[in-house]
């Protein structure tokens, strides 16, 4: 069991790294919750693969940093359409 897991947080990090994406979408991808993949990222990766972990951690941080744009720009489409 514990290998799929690892195997599971790998996964989840290389695809978040490869498509700049978010743990929203990796979630949705994988058919997991966000908490399963924000835990998996941030608890179980480092202790078995830390260069991974610090690679995937700075598309995360990056993410967390242009949030609030994303948010203002969701916002702006949603009354555009109406």
């Amino acid at each position: 069991m514990r290998t799929d897991i690892e195997e599971r947080a790998c996964d989840l990090a290389l695809y978040i790294i490869e498509n700049q994406g978010t743990v929203r979408s990796a979630a949705k991808k994988f058919g997991i919750s966000k908490s399963t993949v924000h835990k998996d990222l941030s608890q179980r990766l480092p202790a078995f693969n830390r260069p991974l972990y610090l690679r995937v951690k700075d598309v995360l941080e990056q993410n967390k940093a242009e949030r609030h744009i994303r948010g203002g720009i969701a916002t702006r489409e949603k009354y555009r359409r109406d």
